[in-house]
């Protein structure tokens, strides 16, 4: 049986749904979260995707439930949104991590990608988690992890812009429903080697490989945070130190080294 009772020593328990749950870092949530006992509903707008890696994640003993949708349009962040706010059902761990890669141009008169990401990455994102903390409100328990990004903290480009909305907003959201007993993580991961990067067209070759984490990593620390009782997490002591630079080194510093990173991205 996968799905455990409550664990009095972490909040971590229940049906976990995961959007983005077939590849890179939502996967990794799904596999961790398997082993933690929780049964699955995974998100991604692959049915093919969805099915092999349910197949996989059965194989160990763990109930999966596949959810197609594209939540860049209206119909896939609606069916999202009902599975999310189904009390007969209910879910008790919302990752909140779909996403794509960013890298155009800010001066333009192509805005449609520019929109396209505002919508997937901030408007769809700020939806879900105001549905799902509706309805752990509601019960009195839950917990919600939503993925920004260390690149929050820094300039380079809307990617950046979007995720220091969603830090901000998600820490907002804790403070609002804790009192209810939903716990809200701000999960903020810095480089991970993912296929994220690739599908985007950039190039990582202005980057050291020793930045680099592992997805497995990045949501191991995640989630060791959540069952610490923490709501900010940015894995591994390299990221911890580079948000701190970022925080509080002068500006001009880090706006010169983020103009050079960016020298080797295509938008």
């Amino acid at each position: 049986m996968s799905k455990r009772l409550k664990n009095v020593t972490s909040p971590l328990w229940g049906t976990a749904l995961i959007t983005g749950g077939t590849s890179g870092i939502g996967l990794a949530f799904a596999r961790a979260l398997a082993r933690r006992g929780c049964a699955l509903v995974l998100v991604a707008r692959s049915q093919e995707r969805l099915e092999k890696t349910a197949s996989e994640l059965r194989s160990t003993g763990v109930t999966v439930e596949t959810l197609a949708a594209d939540l860049g349009t209206e119909a896939g962040v609606t069916a999202v949104a009902e599975r999310l706010h189904d009390q007969s059902s209910p879910i008790e761990v919302f990752v909140n991590n779909a996403g794509q890669g960013l890298y155009h141009e800010l001066a333009t008169t192509d805005t449609q990608p520019l929109e396209d990401a505002i919508n997937l990455m901030g408007t769809t994102v700020v939806r879900l988690g105001a549905i799902a903390a509706a309805a752990m409100k509601a019960r009195g328990h839950g917990v919600i992890i939503n993925t920004a990004s260390v690149s929050a903290l820094v300039p380079m480009g809307l990617y950046s812009g979007i995720k220091a909305m969603v830090r901000t907003w998600s820490v907002s959201l804790g403070i609002e429903v804790k009192p209810a007993g939903v716990h809200v993580m701000t999960f903020m991961p810095g480089w991970v080697r993912t296929e994220f990067h690739k599908r985007a067209g950039v190039e990582r070759s202005n980057v050291p490989d020793f930045i680099w984490l592992q997805p497995a990593d990045v949501v191991r620390d995640c989630l060791d945070d959540v069952d610490a009782g923490k709501v900010y997490s940015v894995p591994s002591v390299r990221f911890k130190v580079i948000s701190a630079v970022a925080a509080h080194a002068p500006k001009e510093w880090v706006w010169a080294i983020s103009a050079k990173i960016n020298k080797g991205r295509r938008g």
